[in-house]
């Protein structure tokens, strides 16, 4: 039996096989390199912005089509029967079904960075907060990079307070606005993911905080110091106003215990006299 299989295997090799699967029909041919030609680019592109984070600003146009691409294959149907149908030759015709496990990952990983939560419902576009942010997130950059520049190469931590006072009105309003999404967010989801804003406005944030505390050592006014104050001042209170309602009620109970000692006193007194006189 093996003698023959390799007869037969001679004679299909002379006889010469074409170079494409000959169950693959060329529109599933076709749908199956426009996905990778798709695959490809998605993977540079989240390659190249990776580091600092760039990934949904710049790639949801790659995805967005990667996403039709698929669907694509997953809804075509050859012209022969409907058992050489391209979403069964391709997607699940042997069992690493590898363009289903690059879709997977491609939309786990998209998930993961919660990237939609920085697109218009369409994920045509960034949406118009993320657009804000990143605006204002620029200006700091920008802010940062003029107020170096003006100290010349002396750039020791005691020169930064150029950058701090010049700043911090830019930084304060990135702040404000990326808390404010925050909060918006946490509001409006329910998922795992949904407490985290998208990659890229999270790194963005990051990197600025990281060089505003840590690299020029600029600290943040608080805008709720009086409550702050307030409160603490009265905590600090508390034990002496403790302290002195408890000495003024046990110096209570003392006079009222004496003062019928008092009164039998003076009744003594009276009786005293009257018996002397």
């Amino acid at each position: 039996a093996l003698e023959l299989a390799q007869e037969l295997a001679e004679e299909l090799w002379s006889a010469g096989l074409p170079g494409d699967l000959p169950e693959l029909e060329p529109e599933c041919r076709s749908l199956l390199a426009a996905f990778a030609e798709g695959s490809a680019a998605l993977t540079g592109c989240l390659g190249r912005r990776a580091r600092p984070v760039r990934l949904c600003q710049g790639c949801h146009g790659h995805y967005r089509r990667l996403l039709a691409q698929y669907g694509s294959i997953a809804r075509a149907v050859g012209n022969s029967s409907e058992s050489h149908n391209c979403a069964k030759s391709i997607l699940t015709s042997d069992r690493l079904q590898i363009v289903v496990t690059l879709s997977e990952f491609f939309n786990e990983t998209w998930e993961a960075a919660n990237c939609a939560n920085c697109l218009k419902n369409n994920s045509e576009g960034l949406s118009n907060s993320t657009e804000e942010f990143l605006d204002l997130f620029n200006k700091s950059l920008t802010c940062f990079e003029h107020n170096l520049q003006g100290q010349g190469i002396d750039l020791s931590p005691n020169n930064y307070t150029e950058v701090c006072k010049n700043c911090n009105e830019t930084y304060t309003k990135l702040n404000d606005l990326y808390n404010h999404l925050q909060r918006l967010n946490r509001q409006g989801g329910e998922s795992a993911h949904s407490a985290h804003l998208c990659i890229d406005v999270e790194d963005a944030m990051n990197i600025t905080r990281k060089l505003w505390s840590r690299t020029f050592n600029c600290s943040l006014p608080c805008s709720d110091t009086v409550p702050v104050i307030a409160v603490s001042s009265f905590i600090l209170f508390l034990p002496i106003v403790f302290y002195l309602s408890s000495f003024l009620h046990s110096k209570q109970k003392k006079r009222i215990l004496i003062l019928p000692k008092r009164i039998q006193s003076n009744a003594n007194l009276v009786n005293i006299q009257e018996k002397y006189s």
